[in-house]
């Protein structure tokens, strides 16, 4: 019982911490969302677009998503990308595009081909909405949908398996219950057709399948379902409990002096900014979510919270020399390079990008156990309000050498491998560590993908831009073309999507 009131009393205090937040409108103006894509799993050929790239280039695992990216899933190929706890499975000859994907809103394009939707939750005043050529879908429950459009973008299929939803088109709107297949043709005026649902095919036995992966998670006990990626921990790691700071989760196989945020590299990724893109099969969620702890000799990853849904962060580290992303740093004897290190349970994390003051508590509280608004409040005071960054020689791991990454500028700006570069850096020299740049680290081209990305010839014939598009809610607006200063090469910026307005 006592255990009983401790997890109502813990949910109490999120649900009060959530109800006096900045309402959608004007946390939009200054925050940026909570939540991302990730797409997890790729099988055969799977592509994206960065947006505000003509580009399309091979699909880059643990890569955040976010509005205005596209992916497109090629001939004898499937794909799985989530937000949070909700999976989006996409099947051969499949393209996507995020139009909006915020707090409350996630609003895709199907332009051609067919995805499963599994929605295991909906909060009120959310909305998932998935817009065709000739009609868009609302989901209004948690549920299984099954959605096809042709390329010619005259008919589109849906299949509810469980949930309800409502189709708007050709000046009309129909209610869709659970148990049924519809089928609506045209584009001006839509013919409507009902039949039960058929059963499955070989694409939705392998959701179903990817479902039960899922749905049988040990880590499910220890984390969020809303944190993304708890599913692959299962067959890389061990969970055990720690006095200090509870359920900790330890990676196998790591090698041996390996740190986290060692094994991948740095995106710049809009509105976040710098961007940390892991190479591991699991390293989504222990990189954005919860915290890191060095105990006993050896790496565990700590989450936050399972009663609430946590805030993502683009990367949950601090810099040598100052917070956020705002100096690089020389050691001596030379060099002069980024340095970084994981975030202890204790440590509060202070965004290198624009946010609020209340955004800046919810990313903490929501991340770790360990941490309360008043100690968030005295450091953001000090770093933001105040400008002193000397909170940075306080936290846990500053100026231990076994957790600081090192590399040259250029391998942190040009999207490089970082374990490839790694400059090792003494305990001394982290002591005399000085900022010798305090102009924000600005990205170039290369920036926005993998350096060791290819350039897909997979690609939708069509450009998704081009293809009609009915939408009953109104698409983000496009993010406005990248700016750099450290490289001077033109950024193509396709034009904004002109979807028709549904009634």
């Amino acid at each position: 019982m006592r255990k009983l009131a401790g997890f109502f009393a813990l949910t109490l205090f999120f649900a009060a911490l959530f109800a006096t937040l900045p309402t959608p409108a004007a946390a939009q103006d200054e925050d940026p969302p909570s939540r991302v894509a990730r797409l997890n799993y790729v099988q055969g050929s799977v592509s994206y677009q960065v947006s505000g790239d003509q580009n399309w280039v091979q699909a880059d695992l643990n890569r955040p998503l976010t509005t205005g990216d596209n992916l497109w899933v090629d001939q004898d190929s499937r794909g799985e990308l989530h937000v949070g706890s909700t999976a989006i499975r996409m099947s051969s000859q499949t393209g996507i595009s995020f139009l909006t994907l915020d707090d409350r809103t996630v609003q895709l394009q199907l332009a051609q081909g067919t995805i499963e939707v599994h929605l295991r939750r909906l909060a009120p005043g959310e909305a998932f909405e998935i817009d065709t050529p000739n009609l868009a879908l609302t989901l209004t429950r948690s549920g299984e949908y099954r959605m096809e459009t042709d390329p010619n973008g005259a008919s589109t299929v849906i299949v509810v398996r469980e949930g309800e939803g409502e189709v708007t088109g050709g000046g009309e709107s129909w209610d869709l219950v659970s148990g049924q297949q519809y089928t609506l043709q045209g584009t001006d005026q839509l013919t409507y057709d009902a039949s039960p649902a058929p059963d499955f095919d070989d694409f939705e036995n392998w959701c179903q399948s990817r479902d039960d992966r899922e749905n049988q998670s040990a880590s499910a006990k220890y984390v969020s379902r809303d944190v993304d990626g708890y599913y692959d921990l299962d067959d890389y790691g061990d969970w055990s409990t720690d006095p200090d700071y509870g359920a900790i989760w330890v990676p196998r196989g790591v090698a041996v002096g390996w740190a986290p945020y060692q094994l991948g590299h740095w995106v710049y990724v809009a509105p976040w900014g710098w961007t940390w893109v892991d190479d591991e099969p699991w390293g989504f969620a222990p990189f954005h979510y919860g915290r890191w702890a060095f105990v006993g000799g050896y790496w565990g990853w700590v989450p936050g919270p399972v009663v609430v849904r946590p805030v993502y962060a683009p990367a949950l580290v601090a810099f040598v020399g100052g917070g956020g992303f705002s100096f690089s740093v020389a050691f001596g004897g030379g060099f002069s390079g980024v340095a970084w290190f994981p975030l202890g349970p204790r440590d509060v994390y202070v965004p290198g990008y624009h946010c609020s003051a209340r955004y800046v508590q919810t990313i903490n509280v929501t991340n770790t156990r360990v941490v309360n608004v008043t100690q968030v409040t005295n450091v953001y005071n000090n770093a933001v309000i105040n400008h002193n960054t000397a909170y940075v020689n306080n936290y846990t791991y500053a100026r231990n050498e076994r957790a600081v990454t090192a590399v040259s500028r250029d391998t942190f700006v040009n999207a490089r491998p970082v374990s490839k570069a790694v400059v090792h850096v003494t305990a001394a020299q982290l002591q005399a560590a000085r900022p010798v740049d305090t102009a924000p680290i600005a990205p170039t081209r290369t920036s926005y993908v993998s350096a060791t990305a290819r350039v897909a010839t997979a690609k939708p014939a069509t450009p998704f831009e081009q293809r009609p598009v009915v939408a009953r809610l109104n698409p983000a607006v496009s993010r406005p073309a990248p700016v750099y200063t450290n490289d001077t090469r033109p950024f193509n910026h396709p034009q904004p999507k002109q979807p028709q307005a549904g009634t």
